[in-house]
């Protein structure tokens, strides 16, 4: 379980195995590796750890060392690199335990070449040293990087099959240049551990790089399952059912909003959104952005009588409230309203400097950029229905900007690519070349959306380039197999 990041089922198992046998040394060493910090809970760019586990951790490791004296030489080795981990103090500086574990578990991969559970727990252990910072911003591995990639390789060539080396390597490769290496090894995790719900989930971060957007909606659809079943049986607590459940969800939202299927987009939102609760929030305030994303299909869907008759949210969301004057600017601006589009466009940007906003900003969200997106989005959109297409088109472009400065997720931070709005412009001022060159980076940040094809599509047809205004037309087509909506553009509004 620690291996699919369900740390508090781990220790539940840790903690069952010690009173079977209250002399096993390793079954503390599981308890105090589960107990310890993973890349999805940082702050600040760093992995974090609650007072309450670096204790409990310390006490467990000194725990399994009281007991190793009958343990192999191997695992006394794995219980001496983990003690350098914790050091009892709830508010000592991390870093350096961090790197010592680390180095602790490089020596020990090179002491024991041949165990794979030790190649895989050190490329882990660097990993949550730079938690999602593994590439340069131009587009080179970070020096640790290639030592984590070079780990986890060597594992998987001897062993195909292991679940952390897939599941590890899917990360640290899924913002790269070349997702594509980890193809196979995801497509071989989608089944390598069935009742594993967040394992079942993590092709899906390979599949969205590459355009596999109906696989990665078929792996999210069945890792909610597993979970729910999990969570049904178990009464779980805690950070697995707060957190990873609901982002198998809220990836199958992105995918079959991709895929243009509205009524698994919208039915995936609201599912989502109901199952996030405001109490979750204030004491996880990033999950806020859960709450948001109906407003979000209704807008991607054209939904305007959704959007105008949705609930405000409450004051204190002030994210929510960002991205609910965001949705209802649009809604009124495509539907003839600009006086009160204006109004609502007017509200979004004052959000984005306020306490609230920042707190979720140092949680790894950058909510701040996202609200300026959804402002200029707005003002294209404004400007778009005034046919001031010069200034529609110059905000599209500042949004395009503001997107492609953000930090990598899955998925992603902003909900669709800015560019298709841009093409829909660029299109409607006739300015096939541009709009072409726009579809074509859209297409290469996001490979085989329907989308962009339809868009280029209509500016190859418009110059008469009618060969590739075909091979557009018949990709959308195959791409759009399961879509319920009807392009005429880009975008539908």
């Amino acid at each position: 379980m620690a291996f699919a990041f369900n740390h508090a089922e781990s220790i539940r198992s840790f903690k069952a195995a010690q009173k079977l046998d209250p002399s096993c040394a390793m079954c503390y060493w599981g308890e105090a590796l589960a107990l310890g910090p993973n890349i999805n809970v940082n702050s600040d760019g760093k992995v974090i750890m609650s007072p309450q586990n670096r204790v409990a951790a310390f006490e467990a490791i000194n725990k399994a060392i009281s007991l190793s004296d009958n343990v192999s030489q191997k695992e006394k080795a794995y219980i001496s690199a983990l003690s350098s981990r914790y050091d009892g103090n709830p508010q000592s500086n991390r870093d350096p335990l961090d790197m010592a574990y680390a180095n602790a578990m490089e020596n020990l991969s090179r002491t024991y070449p041949n165990d794979n559970d030790a190649a895989s727990l050190f490329a882990e252990a660097l990993m949550n040293t730079m938690p999602w910072n593994y590439w340069a911003e131009d587009g080179d591995p970070k020096p640790n990087t290639v030592k984590v990639i070079n780990s986890l390789e060597s594992v998987l060539e001897s062993d195909p099959n292991h679940p952390l080396a897939i599941h590890l390597y899917i990360h640290a490769v899924e913002a790269s240049s070349d997702p594509a290496r980890a193809e196979k090894p995801a497509d071989r995790l989608a089944k390598l551990v069935p009742g594993a719900g967040h394992l079942v989930h993590m092709p899906a971060h390979i599949y969205w790089r590459l355009g596999r957007y109906h696989d990665a909606s078929l792996a999210n659809i069945e890792a909610a399952k597993v979970d729910e079943d999990y969570i049904a049986q178990c009464n779980a607590q805690g950070f697995y059912p707060a957190l990873y459940y609901p982002h198998n969800v809220h990836f199958l939202w992105a995918a079959s909003t991709m895929e243009g299927r509205s009524k698994l987009s919208i039915e995936s939102a609201l599912k989502v959104s109901k199952y996030v609760r405001v109490e979750q929030i204030k004491q996880l305030p990033f999950l806020e952005f859960f709450h948001t994303i109906p407003l979000l299909s209704y807008i991607r869907f054209a939904k305007w009588d959704e959007i105008l008759s949705y609930n405000k949210p409450i004051e204190e969301f002030k994210f929510s409230l960002g991205l609910y004057h965001y949705a209802r600017s649009v809604a009124f601006a495509s539907t003839g309203d600009l006086k009160s589009a204006e109004s609502e466009q007017q509200q979004i940007l004052p959000l984005k400097d306020t306490p609230e906003i920042k707190v979720i900003i140092k949680a790894g969200q950058p909510s701040d950029k996202l609200l300026e997106i959804a402002n200029h989005l707005a003002m294209g959109q404004i400007e778009l229905s005034k046919m001031n297409l010069d200034t529609s088109i110059m905000h599209f472009k500042m949004a395009v900007a503001v997107q492609d400065a953000l930090p990598y997720r899955e998925p992603e931070f902003w909900y669709y690519p800015s560019r298709q709005s841009l093409g829909h412009a660029l299109l409607l001022n006739n300015d096939f070349e541009e709009a072409i060159n726009v579809f074509k980076k859209d297409l290469e940040n996001y490979p085989r959306n329907g989308w962009s094809y339809y868009g280029l599509y209509k500016a190859h047809k418009a110059i008469g380039n009618i060969k590739l205004s075909d091979e557009a037309l018949t990709q959308h087509k195959v791409i759009w197999q399961m879509s319920d909506v009807k392009l005429k553009s880009s975008i539908i509004y």
